[in-house]
Order: structure tokens, then C-alpha cells, then sequence
């Protein structure tokens, strides 16, 4: 097994210290682990075969707030 080294905020370790039942490099490793199985998943994903799936209706809609349309208005 390869070691790295991190760097970490001295307030994050801090909070960190007070959960002292957690093991916190397994937590990271799960952690890095999980995040590559979801990138590679997403990289043998194929996106120009899966239909849209999201609701037209609300994409179409107008989600700026009458003051956004006036601060848009006036640029």
C-alpha cells in the first residue's frame, strides 16, 4: 500500500481530534476510492444515448425575480 501525506486546516483537525473514534485515513481512503468509482462510471458513461429526462415545462420557465429582470434590464 502507497502512503500519501495531506495537508489539513488546523481548525478542521481540531473538530476532527474531538471525533477520535472515527478512523479518519480509512474515512479518506473510502472517500477517494468511491469518488473514482464515480468518475469512472461517468467516463464510460453514454450520454448520447440516454433520453431527457427533465421536465421542459419548468426549464422553459422565467425563475428571475422582477427585481433580477430590472438589474438585467438596466445592464
Amino acid at each position: 500500500m502507497t502512503n500519501i501525506t495531506l495537508s489539513i486546516d488546523d481548525e478542521v483537525y481540531k473538530k476532527m481530534k474531538t471525533y477520535s473514534e472515527i478512523k479518519w485515513s480509512e474515512f479518506v481512503r473510502k472517500m477517494i476510492k468511491k469518488r473514482i468509482d464515480e468518475l469512472e462510471k461517468l467516463k464510460n458513461f453514454d450520454f448520447d444515448s440516454t433520453p431527457f429526462l427533465g421536465d421542459e415545462k419548468l426549464l422553459a420557465e422565467d425563475w428571475l425575480s422582477e427585481e433580477d429582470n430590472k438589474a438585467w434590464n438596466n445592464l
